[in-house]
C-alpha cells in the first residue's frame, strides 16, 4: 500500500545544503536544518497521509540522529486521483513544507532574540579570496 507514497528527505529543503549535497529547492525558500518531526507535523496538519521511516539520505555524511529519517507522503489515491488538489507534485509539497516550518511554535520560540550576527568575521575572509 505504501509503495505509491513519495519520499521527502529533510536534505531536500535544507538551506545549509548545496544542490550537490541534495537540496532540491532554491536556498532562499529553503529552511535551516529541518527535522523529520517538523516535516511530519506540518504535513499531518495539512491533512496528508504521512509516516516517518528511519532511513538516511545517501549524501548525508552526518550519521547523527537529528539528520536521520525519511518522510513518506501519500499524494495520490490508489485510483490515481490526488489526495489534495493543492499538492500536485513533490515540488509543491517541498515548497509548502519550507514555507510552513518557520511558522511552527517550536521554531518561533527558539529564534526569539537569540540570533546574534555571528557571521561578521567570515565576511572579510570571503572577499579576500576573490582578489588574486
Amino acid at each position: 500500500m505504501f509503495c505509491r507514497f513519495i519520499c521527502l528527505y529533510p536534505v531536500y529543503i535544507n538551506s545549509k545544503k548545496t544542490l550537490a549535497e541534495g537540496r532540491r529547492i532554491p536556498s532562499e525558500k529553503a529552511v535551516e536544518n529541518p527535522s523529520c518531526a517538523e516535516i511530519r507535523d506540518v504535513l499531518t496538519a495539512a491533512g496528508l497521509n504521512v509516516y516517518v521511516e528511519n532511513k538516511m539520505h545517501p549524501r548525508e555524511w552526518n550519521r547523527d540522529v537529528q539528520f536521520r529519517g525519511r518522510v513518506r507522503i501519500q499524494l495520490k489515491q490508489a485510483d490515481g486521483s490526488l489526495c489534495q488538489d493543492k499538492f500536485t507534485s513533490r515540488k509543491d509539497v517541498m515548497f509548502y513544507v519550507a514555507e510552513m516550518i518557520p511558522k511552527l511554535k517550536t521554531r518561533t520560540q527558539k529564534s526569539g532574540g537569540g540570533d546574534t550576527s555571528s557571521q561578521q568575521g567570515e565576511g572579510g575572509k570571503k572577499s579576500k579570496k576573490k582578489k588574486k
